[in-house]
């Protein structure tokens, strides 16, 4: 669209840019077809586009993906999009603030890129509701104003660096690829803008707890230019986490790298299986067809001589009907990095399924206090891994602590979007997941 067709549009919509919304409309045609080809999109993807506005980016990606999901705040322009798209079966529009909009509809839409021109006044909250962790996207192309693309770049010991730097860093690997100029808007910004392409960080970093980490770097740089130690939880002795992490006791929060900020929150984590996927040396029993003890074997032994064995799963539920799922740490020994049941494990030799599930509730999610109710029995097959599965199902509406060598991320979802995705993606999951959820549906 040229910016004289982004005129009429406007006008047409009744809309005139508000500054308040920061809608600044990119009206330079080659621009907008650079940018998009820089989403590296294809026939197989789905692309959300937050900020669409006219479509200057859109009209781009029709016809070119799978599925184009946008999603825009203003109302005169949701329906105008609504109304140049309605013969575009792709293309769904949502009237929806990309604040507040709820990304795990997007899971059952995977693979699955992000697309932002996105506005001044909300840019930041923005990319936290869509990419922060857990997120289903492979990659992401974001246009903001210069100084907000400058501080997600930014190194070590710089003005910009801070805990946006860190936030987006420790998930995200962040290249800067173009300034864009005012003139290239309509109406024109007082400052330059900038577009960057992000790829998840798949390695290089141990795991870490999120939560803490943000905590954590969220005091350090409270008061930036007091000295670390002085804004941090209470250690007992700096002088030798400084020393392990590798940093002067004096010093201050932008001079910590992200490796080293990732180390610090990992020497405040207290859980005991923080480095811990698995226990190799674990002794299960070992059991015949119809769940009856016939021996003891170490984990390893079992998984790898398909021996039958015992194992709970357990499916969390919120008030709003929602259930917990997990998502494997790349570190498990099976199906790593895919999603499973809210709480899974082996019983351990001598222990029976009542004692194991809340022994796994506890260790896995951090869930006590709970009454798990027995729901179905799964005889041991090929989907189960060998193991006679007891299913338990709990309700729980508080917060949840997992150890991340174990769990990367945790989830409430709706049981339609699990099904949807299940429908689409069953790859995504785990296959002794899958079977359970599969008895579930069957007991309606």
């Amino acid at each position: 669209m040229t910016g004289r067709e982004i005129r009429e549009v406007l006008e047409q919509s009744g809309v005139t840019p508000s500054r308040q919304l920061g809608q600044n409309f990119l009206i330079d045609p080659n621009c907008a077809r650079w940018i998009v080809s820089q989403l590296e999109a294809g026939p197989d993807d789905a692309v959300v586009e937050v900020g669409p506005g006219t479509g200057a980016l859109s009209e781009h990606l029709v016809g070119q993906v799978r599925r184009l999901i946008l999603v825009e705040f203003d109302a005169r322009l949701a329906a105008m999009l609504k109304e140049r798209f309605k013969d575009e079966p792709s293309v769904e529009v949502h009237h929806e603030d990309g604040v507040k909009f709820d990304v795990r509809q997007i899971f059952k839409h995977r693979p699955a890129k992000f697309l932002g021109n996105l506005p001044y006044s909300c840019g930041g909250a923005i990319l936290k509701n869509f990419l922060s962790r857990p997120h289903p996207f492979e990659r992401a192309v974001i246009m903001l104003q210069k100084e907000v693309i400058d501080r997600l770049a930014a190194a070590p010991r710089t003005k910009d660096y801070g805990v946006l730097t860190l936030r987006v860093q420790s998930g995200w690997e962040v290249k800067p690829l173009r300034t864009v100029p005012p003139e290239a808007f309509f109406p024109r910004p007082q400052i330059d803008s900038s577009v960057a392409v992000l790829t998840p960080r798949t390695g290089g970093l141990p795991p870490f707890d999120a939560r803490l980490f943000d905590e954590l770097v969220r005091c350090g740089f409270s008061q930036r230019r007091k000295q670390l130690k002085k804004n941090l939880p209470e250690s007992a002795d700096w002088e030798s986490l400084a020393a392990f992490v590798g940093f002067l006791s004096t010093a201050r929060a932008e001079e910590l790298s992200l490796d080293q900020w990732v180390s610090l929150a990992r020497a405040y984590d207290p859980h005991p299986l923080m480095d811990i996927p698995q226990k190799d040396a674990e002794v299960f029993d070992v059991v015949d067809e119809n769940d009856v003890v016939t021996g003891q074997a170490t984990r390893g032994e079992v998984h790898a001589k398909g021996l039958l064995h015992r194992a709970i799963h357990v499916f969390a539920v919120n008030r709003r009907g929602e259930v917990l799922l997990q998502r494997r740490s790349l570190l498990k020994d099976s199906h790593p990095g895919v999603w499973d049941s809210s709480v899974s494990g082996h019983l351990d030799a001598g222990e029976d399924y009542e004692t194991a599930v809340v022994r796994e509730l506890e260790e896995e999610m951090g869930i006590t206090g709970v009454e798990p109710e027995e729901i179905a029995r799964i005889q041991a097959c090929p989907a189960t891994g060998w193991e006679h599965v007891r299913l338990y199902r709990c309700r729980y509406d508080g917060p949840v602590r997992f150890p991340c060598a174990e769990i990367d991320a945790a989830q409430w979802f709706a049981p339609r979007e699990v099904q949807a995705w299940i429908d689409s993606r069953p790859s995504d999951f785990a296959s002794g997941f899958l079977a359970c959820w599969e008895a579930v549906v069957k007991l309606g």
